[in-house]
């Protein structure tokens, strides 16, 4: 490894952030370049000033631009069940190039030569992509994911830990599923979706609805009924 560390900012401070920062600290970047992770930024008021394990937090994300255009990298790291589109709005209002990204593979997780990694996203430690899996941008998978192949996922989708999708299923984007939920082949989950954790997908799930259950049905009101159930 050679070259002088890259400052990279990351995007968010709560609990998606911390985790990408120890991968950060651990692992380069998807170029092979060494990654020093400078600071946050959050829109917390009461965060700025402050640091988050060891981090400073430098301000808001509408200084996102200023960084990268000292030449940090920046990585969004926001998003929850309760908001599963917050990380394609922050990104999309920024309107960043591709090139202002990091794209972050941890170097334990298995990524098959045709398979595809879009700016801005974050492979854990054990993901793995078998053959011709399509990853978009700002995607987030936790430990342990399993994309087999053709899969499809789309912008700022986010995956739990161990989730497992069959071949040829189609993922929206900013759909959320939760930890250990598991998608039959060729089914598609909606743009904004949100499956709960644990759920067995045979059916496809409506874009911007909230499903879980084995098999997995659709819940009532809202996504946030899901949320509160799981608590």
């Amino acid at each position: 490894m050679s070259g002088a560390p890259r400052p990279l900012v990351v995007l968010g401070a709560g609990g998606s952030a911390r985790e990408v920062v120890q991968l950060l600290r651990a692992c380069p970047d998807a170029a092979g370049e060494p990654v020093a992770v400078t600071g946050l930024l959050d829109d917390d008021p009461a965060r700025a000033g402050t640091s988050v394990d060891g981090v400073p937090v430098l301000g808001p994300t509408a200084a996102a631009a200023e960084h990268a255009g000292r030449g940090a990298l920046l990585l969004a790291c926001v998003g929850s069940p309760r908001d599963p589109g917050s990380r394609a709005r922050l990104t999309a209002r920024l309107g960043l190039p591709d090139d202002a990204w990091a794209t972050v593979v941890h170097p334990l997780a298995a990524v098959s030569p045709d398979s595809t990694v879009g700016a801005g996203s974050v492979l854990h430690a054990g993901v793995v992509l078998t053959a011709a899996v399509t990853v978009g941008r700002h995607v987030y998978a936790m430990p342990h994911v399993v994309l087999t192949h053709d899969d499809e996922v789309a912008d700022a989708a986010t995956f739990g830990a161990g989730v497992r999708l069959a071949g040829g299923v189609s993922v929206g984007a900013a759909a959320y599923l939760g930890s250990g939920a598991l998608v039959r082949e060729h089914r598609r989950i909606g743009a904004g979706a949100l499956v709960g954790m644990g759920s067995v997908v045979v059916r496809d799930v409506p874009p911007g609805q909230a499903w879980a259950g084995n098999p997995a049905r659709p819940l009532t009101p809202s996504p946030a009924a899901l949320v509160e159930a799981s608590l």
